[in-house]
């Protein structure tokens, strides 16, 4: 009965250790997830700000956020840097 009942500890510790294990990583996925979210924040900001700063219409300005919503970072990039190429070319 005593080995039967150390077994049963065994297994029920061996799955706590388990599980604490199970929850340590989950915890290391959720900060990486949340500091991945941050860097893509503050990328969304800064290219919002670039937008307000290249663009020299409300339309080029709307433009470039609905291409950041729809096709997304490097789409608008792009269409950033033909609006800068259109602006060099008409000075």
């Amino acid at each position: 009965m005593t080995l039967t009942l150390d077994n049963h500890s065994r297994n029920k510790e061996s799955s706590l250790t388990q599980a604490l294990r199970q929850i340590q990583q989950l915890n290391s996925k959720i900060q990486e997830l949340e500091q991945q979210h941050q860097d893509y924040v503050q990328k969304q900001q800064n290219l919002i700000a670039a937008i307000a700063e290249i663009c020299v219409s409300p339309i080029q300005e709307v433009q470039a956020l609905r291409i950041l919503i729809y096709r997304g970072e490097a789409a608008c990039r792009q269409y950033l840097r033909s609006v800068l190429v259109k602006q060099r070319k008409t000075l």
